[in-house]
């Protein structure tokens, strides 16, 4: 394992899809920051910065099941995402998990197996929680 290609990983270790995502990049022998931010909470210019570097919206990452978006008014399509980024700092349950940063990119992974195209190089093979192979097709395959 090296440091030359660093990965950080916004986890939540009781989601399935995190910990999939997680032990993804554990498999191809990377040692990932790993930001519980459940624990450790978010800042409006970190939540900012992650939508910009996706190429999304606030709402591209707002959480629904299982959070209290829809008690907080956020489903509403005249919710700004100004107003989605602050509910989002003040419960940060409502962002959508993991989100996975390497040197090729940003993005939400979700299914899980997104996380393999953010990886210089992948896992030989991998099994996910719920038994599913993922097939990873060898380097210059089409």
């Amino acid at each position: 394992m090296s440091d030359d290609f660093p990965i950080t990983i916004f986890h939540n270790p009781a989601c399935g899809t995190s910990r999939n995502a997680l032990a993804m990049i554990e498999a191809a022998d990377y040692a990932p920051t790993v930001v519980e931010y459940l624990q450790v909470g978010w800042t409006r210019d970190q939540l900012l910065d992650l939508i910009s570097a996706m190429g999304g919206t606030a709402r591209d990452l707002l959480r629904e099941k299982g959070t209290p978006a829809a008690e907080l008014g956020l489903l509403a399509s005249s919710i700004s995402d100004e107003q989605l980024v602050e509910a989002m700092v003040q419960h940060p349950i409502l962002v959508n998990r993991p989100i996975v940063v390497t040197p090729k990119g940003v993005k939400l992974a979700r299914p899980s197996e997104v996380v393999l195209t953010l990886l210089e190089r992948q896992p030989t093979s991998f099994t996910k929680e719920d038994g599913e192979v993922v097939v990873i097709a060898p380097a210059g395959a089409a």
